[in-house]
């Protein structure tokens, strides 16, 4: 038991590799998913490592991913915009786990404004009956935000909490219905119409598809 629950831990070292070498392949936009994939390589290995001498069922994990459709409400303007959301979920039988994640707001532009942020963080799940999987979790990472008429662009600190169901539909696929998330860009301060001087704020709420690859 012990071997093959080894040997589940190299696939998901040789998984993380690869996303790595794919993310250093790409350019513009899609090269920055280099930093999520390089954090995969980092921790997803390490975690793999402890759970293979760890007792009981801790030394199972499961490796998934996923896309959904994301609405966001951008409090700089108050622009609803919508756009793409990439996940990879690294997750042990004892409800912890790793979430990366990728965001493209590049729909419903007025402007020019667009932005796009990229996480990883803890999340915590666990089930209710054979169906449903609520989860929340907390990421950290950065956004680049593209100013009104295309007069700048920004990269900055994202602090994200958030938390959503999942709904089992097979052994490999589920629905994420839904992911909601409250993003925090606390050094994005701006003055609003009345001279206050905020922190942009990005709540949002998402639909779509997860995979388990193993």
């Amino acid at each position: 038991m012990r071997l093959r629950r080894g040997s589940e831990m190299n696939r998901l070292h040789q998984f993380s590799q690869w996303l790595c070498a794919r993310g250093r392949g790409q350019s513009g936009r899609k090269g920055r998913l280099a930093l999520l994939c390089a954090a995969a390589c980092l921790i997803v290995p390490g975690a793999a490592r402890a759970q293979v001498t760890a007792p009981g069922d801790m030394g199972a994990g499961f490796l998934s991913a996923g896309v959904t459709g994301s609405a966001e409400n951008v409090q700089y303007g108050q622009r609803r915009m919508t756009g793409i959301t990439s996940f990879v979920d690294a997750d042990s039988r004892r409800r912890l786990g790793f979430e990366f994640e990728g965001r493209w707001l590049e729909f419903r532009q007025t402007m020019d404004v667009h932005l796009e942020t990229y996480s990883a963080g803890m999340r915590y799940h666990f089930d209710v009956g054979r169906r449903f999987q609520p989860y929340v979790k907390g990421l950290i990472g950065f956004g680049d935000f593209n100013f009104p008429e295309n007069l700048g662009t920004g990269r900055y600190l994202v602090v994200t909490g958030g938390g959503g169901l999942d709904y089992r539909l097979t052994r490999r696929f589920m629905l994420r219905v839904p992911d909601v998330e409250y993003q925090d860009w606390p050094q994005f301060s701006y003055s609003t119409s009345a001279g206050e001087t905020v922190n942009m704020t990005t709540p949002s709420v998402s639909v779509g598809l997860r995979v388990r690859i193993f």
